[in-house]
């Protein structure tokens, strides 16, 4: 209270989310033992209810606080205060989604929806791929768009690796959408690749 959350180590952090230890560790013991077990805070983002109960010490109760408290963490880094989010940079749409989607497992291609006045009306993700291939149909996109009256889109999908370096298929998807685009009056604005805490415009490497 007199110094303020911003002041606790992770450790410290987690043992508040934990409340209680064990019979031979403290809270904090307990938070700092499962945060090297995992590695870092990102691998504790990554661990499943299931996977963080065979950690000793966290029964199905304490997973689930656990659980719930990265998916607040992850909500509130998602929410926009006030109007649609309005997209005027690449950087706009990354920062939307970095949240969500830079910790997947899998490839997720998301779609971004935009009206005229390039305000984010729909999210949408389209396809949940396997660790290195997103299976993604133009059809699927622009039925989605023309269902919400979209005026254009972004087309965003995630790397597992981290590196958001677009590969050869992310390019030839990219024009596909484009030509898909131009034949239904619907703009591909963008194509981005989301990283670890990184992203790559296809638009500003001149791949559209």
């Amino acid at each position: 209270m007199s110094s303020g959350a911003e002041a606790l180590s992770h450790s410290e952090l987690l043992a508040i989310l934990l409340r209680t230890g064990t019979k031979r560790e403290s809270a904090v013991l307990l938070a700092s033992r499962i945060l090297n077990e995992c590695g870092d805070l990102r691998g504790l983002v990554d661990m499943s209810i299931a996977e963080m109960t065979k950690i000793r010490g966290i029964g199905t109760a304490k997973a689930i606080q656990l659980r719930a408290g990265i998916e607040l963490g992850r909500r509130i880094a998602r929410s926009q205060q006030g109007e649609l989010p309005t997209i005027r940079k690449p950087a706009d749409a990354a920062n939307l989604l970095m949240e969500e989607l830079r910790y997947l497992k899998q490839e997720h291609f998301v779609c971004l929806f935009l009206n005229t006045k390039n305000q984010v009306i729909l999210k949408e993700t389209l396809s949940v791929g396997t660790l290195n291939a997103t299976l993604v149909h133009p059809r699927e996109v622009f039925r989605a768009a023309i269902k919400c009256s979209s005026a254009s889109l972004i087309c965003v999908h995630n790397h597992p690796s981290g590196d958001p370096t677009p590969s050869p298929e992310d390019i030839a998807l990219t024009k596909r959408l484009i030509d898909a685009g131009e034949l239904v009056g619907i703009d591909v604005l963008d194509h981005l690749v989301i990283g670890d805490n990184r992203f790559i415009s296809l638009k500003e490497r001149g791949h559209m």
